[in-house]
């Protein structure tokens, strides 16, 4: 069993009641870790060190490319250590193996990019607006000051990079707090930035509970910068509570993800995507495929390829590379999922797979659930409505294109959604009409650290990724610098200035 402490100001700490709580290997339910579990002392220690680092310490005021250079030593440890922090992240969130892999790969690209970012040029000229065109005017990109930031369990390593990253190239100081079910690789992380010497207070990690630690860092005056990724419901909460102090805030929320299958797609393809849509990582993706229109005149046909394809996943031990599908991250996930699933049987939805947890032996010890698809689901119903955030797929059929366009943009999100098509053209009008910040033709998933992500509605608020993802940890200042030197050529010197 591991132990971490808390990362505080460049140290590692137990929390100041010395209390802990337990992470569990969601495939076996045996202990993985056992964690600090901070409080609000904990939270305010790592804030007030936060504040200092950016006030007095070098880090916002360091050479750009000094600042790269740290970013990308902390890429490199990433890359040397990857093996260990894959094994880690599938022992703490149940990613299989070959996810794993890819996240910690895609971690490390992150870093680099945000690198990349550092050294952006963020000071552009102005056209000059006066009037005599007696001056120069800049627009100037600043740190904003202290962020904390809070992610979720199903992709750890990942959203702690995709925060830290940004947060720092702009020269930010970080609290982090990650989520209380996967704690470990971020820990890993700490120990990492330690390694490469950042100087001390500029990141600070505190493990705990949303009520103890992610309350503390909302309400603090001491925080200038809120960057949350989670549900709809805390990130309301969250906004509710940062309203007190007018404090900026990003976030990334929840998602009813529309996949529209029109009637000239390529199955062969559209059918493989649709699957990966919805239960790559047990469908435990905010930006997942939940809802699957499908044109009346061929849903038959699809769904019977779908259903076989999703009938031959293999459920079991997320480190064996020929698993497709681990467990969900919890007991407590796994019977909001069932819920969901009794919802749907009784709002009359067509029950085509799954539905109930796999009597394999290899799965009795984890939180497994079987792969699930509901057929000829109403739109309105709860399980196309509510983000479940597990293996349950909607199928809504459709008699054409433009009522499969309304009921996708009927929904309290609009994080994401997709169109599978032939002709490009027509998937592009599709594409342009969905209320959501991401979509895909012809593919789904595949995010890229240059393009924005985030979400319409009650997705979200703000970007992450690229120069627009920067852009939110900076304050925008304009800079005005007089050039005309002597007092006759001011532009006001004709207004309310004696002459004399």
């Amino acid at each position: 069993m591991r132990a971490y402490q808390l990362f505080i100001d460049g140290e590692f700490r137990e929390a100041a009641d010395n209390r802990t709580f337990r992470s569990l290997n969601p495939f076996t339910q045996q202990v993985l870790a056992e964690c600090a579990r901070g409080g609000p002392v904990d939270a305010e220690r790592a804030l007030v060190a936060a504040r200092l680092a950016f006030d007095n310490g070098p880090w916002p005021r360091m050479p750009r490319d000094e600042r790269s250079s740290y970013l990308k030593a902390i890429a490199d440890k990433i890359k040397a250590n990857a093996k260990s922090l894959t094994e880690l992240e599938v022992a703490d969130s149940g990613s299989t193996i070959r996810k794993a892999k890819e996240d910690v790969y895609l971690s490390g690209r992150s870093m680099l990019s945000a690198a990349a970012l550092a050294v952006a040029e963020t000071s552009i000229p102005l056209e000059d607006v006066s009037r005599r065109g007696l001056s120069r005017n800049l627009l100037v990109r600043e740190p904003m000051g202290v962020v904390a930031a809070i992610i979720p369990w199903n992709f750890p390593l990942k959203m702690a990079v995709w925060k830290l990253g940004p947060a720092l190239a702009a020269g930010n100081t970080v609290v982090l707090k990650p989520s209380e079910e996967t704690p470990a690789t971020a820990m890993e992380l700490a120990q990492i930035i330690r390694e490469i010497g950042l100087p001390n207070g500029v990141v600070n990690i505190v493990t705990g509970y949303g009520p103890e630690v992610g309350a503390e860092l909302t309400k603090s005056a001491l925080v200038d910068k809120i960057s949350f990724t989670g549900s709809t419901a805390v990130g309301q909460e969250i906004m509710r509570t940062a309203a007190s102090t007018l404090k900026s805030v990003t976030l990334e929320c929840g998602g009813k993800s529309a996949n529209i299958v029109l009637d000239d797609a390529d199955f062969s393809v559209a059918v493989d995507g649709a699957l990966y849509a919805i239960f790559y990582h047990q469908g435990q993706c905010c930006e997942a495929g939940t809802r699957l229109f499908l044109p009346e005149s061929r849903a038959e046909e699809f769904l019977d390829a779908l259903v076989a394809k999703t009938r031959r996943l293999k459920l079991g031990d997320p480190m064996n590379p020929a698993t497709d599908f681990g467990p969900l991250i919890s007991h407590r996930q796994q019977e909001r999922v069932l819920g969901y699933i009794d919802a749907g049987r009784h709002q009359g939805a067509r029950l085509l797979t799954g539905g109930g947890i796999p009597d394999d032996p290899e799965c009795r010890s984890g939180f497994f659930l079987e792969p699930t698809i509901f057929d000829r689901v109403d739109n309105r119903s709860i399980i196309a409505q509510e983000e479940i955030f597990g293996p349950v797929l909607s199928v809504i059929r459709y008699n054409d294109v433009a009522e499969a366009i309304r009921m996708a943009n009927d929904s309290m999100y609009g994080l994401a959604g997709g169109v599978w098509s032939a002709d490009p053209e027509k998937a592009l009008s599709v594409a342009s009409s969905l209320k959501a910040g991401t979509v895909w033709i012809n593919e789904w998933h595949l995010l890229n650290d240059r393009a924005p992500f985030g979400g319409y509605k009650q997705s979200g608020i703000g970007r992450e990724f690229g120069v627009e993802g920067l852009m939110e940890y900076t304050e925008t200042k304009h800079i005005h610098i007089d050039e005309a030197g002597v007092r006759e050529k001011k532009t006001w010197y004709d207004t309310v200035v004696p002459r004399t």
